[in-house]
């Protein structure tokens, strides 16, 4: 049985780990490692469900090639919190091309228009736990469905809604002026589209991201800004795959030029005040041990503490 999986986060060359352990993309710890305790109890060879020799070989494959590399993803706090940047960027992403994106099932149909769709996301989620590795052969389908419902969720928290309810809302509110046609004021300025021809680029990017394969990820992103300097995801990414490599002054530039293309950026808003309090210590420690009269220089300190100080780990 083949375990490749194309559809949901799948289909954008990103490991979806919620699906695999089926808990919400907002889960907790405490709710992930209890889940994983379930499905790892259900694989196990020994356990009372799994009788042929089949049935014990794709068993073991789901634990170690999809199971447990999810749950030691999202698990580590720290692996954790980079994987919801990335989802994060993903929803942000997909709402960008929404219109184009074709969900394959009801349940996720329904969410994508439903009014209070965080209920009917988690239920679900509950709901598909239950039946996720009873028959093992429907696994993987039963994954993909999970995977489509997290795309639909990511696009629904990313502040909008999908396509499809964009035309009514925009009509409401043209319809309604809150100022006379005399005195309104010109309408904010829509923050840059995304270069369609850096989507390739992006989608590398941040499945090496996922990876913790950054210098690769620095060389597409920096490839991808040539085509679309503009791109205010491509600066945030950018931004991000520095401060992964401690090379904090280049990772405020780029999060500084993607807070001014769009100021709403969520990665840049969460870190971009961490490395101006990173880069404020190092100039101060830079003060301190500055060369004397002599012209003797003093050794380099902006290494792996700055770096401990953001990520709580030192610099591999």
């Amino acid at each position: 049985m083949s375990l490749r999986i194309d559809r949901g986060l799948f289909k954008y060359d990103f490991i979806d780990h919620h699906a695999i352990l089926c808990v919400a993309v907002d889960a907790d710890n405490k709710e992930i490692r209890k889940r994983y305790l379930t499905i790892a109890r259900h694989l196990h060879p020994d356990s009372s469900a799994i009788v042929t020799d089949t049935e014990k070989k794709l068993a073991s494959e789901l634990l170690s090639k999809l199971v447990n590399p999810a749950y030691e993803t999202l698990s580590a706090e720290r692996t954790r919190s980079e994987h919801i940047i990335v989802l994060s960027q993903i929803g942000k992403r997909l709402l960008q091309e929404s219109a184009s994106i074709e969900l394959t099932t009801d349940l996720a149909k329904q969410l994508a228009s439903a009014p209070n769709f965080d209920l009917l996301y988690k239920s679900a989620i509950a709901k598909m736990g239950e039946t996720q590795y009873k028959s093992l052969k429907e696994s993987i389908p039963i994954i993909s469905q999970i995977s489509e419902l997290n795309l639909v969720y990511l696009m629904r928290t990313a502040g909008k809604a999908l396509a499809a309810a964009a035309p009514a809302a925009k009509s409401t509110v043209s319809s309604t002026p809150t100022q006379p046609s005399n005195t309104s004021a010109p309408p904010p300025p829509e923050p840059p589209k995304e270069d369609a021809s850096i989507d390739q680029y992006l989608r590398r990017a941040q499945t090496l991201i996922d990876k913790n394969q950054f210098p690769p990820a620095e060389v597409e992103l920096k490839d991808a800004l040539k085509i679309a300097p503009k791109s205010s995801r491509c600066h945030s990414l950018l931004a991000f795959v520095y401060l992964k490599q401690n090379k904090l002054k280049m990772a405020k530039i780029h999060f500084d030029n993607a807070l001014k293309l769009d100021p709403n950026d969520q990665t840049a808003l969460t870190w971009k005040p961490k490395i101006d309090k990173a880069l404020g210590q190092q100039s101060g420690s830079s003060n301190v041990n500055a060369p004397s009269s002599n012209g003797d220089k003093q050794p380099d300190k902006s290494g792996g503490g700055l770096f401990g100080g953001l990520f709580g780990g030192k610099k591999k």
